[in-house]
């Protein structure tokens, strides 16, 4: 079972990855332009926009399936 410390730790490591994972997403954009892959879907008719980031989340997709693999078996 779980102490009131180790509740405490893990609540520190979910806050530290966001805040790396908030940082990230603040400054990558200078980087590289995540949502404008080209693969990504845009149609713009008049008044109406429709946006559908399929390359975007193909890619997020691989990418968090292989970190939470490698989390998996670093068990």
């Amino acid at each position: 079972m779980l102490g009131f410390s180790d509740f405490g730790r893990i609540l520190m490591v979910f806050g530290v990855l966001l805040l790396v994972f908030g940082a990230f997403l603040t400054f990558s954009s200078r980087f590289f332009s995540l949502g404008r892959l080209p693969g990504d879907i845009l149609i713009r008719r008049g008044n109406f926009t429709f946006y559908f980031p399929l390359a975007t989340s193909l890619l997020l997709s691989v990418v968090l399936s292989l970190v939470l693999w490698l989390a998996a078996r670093g068990r």
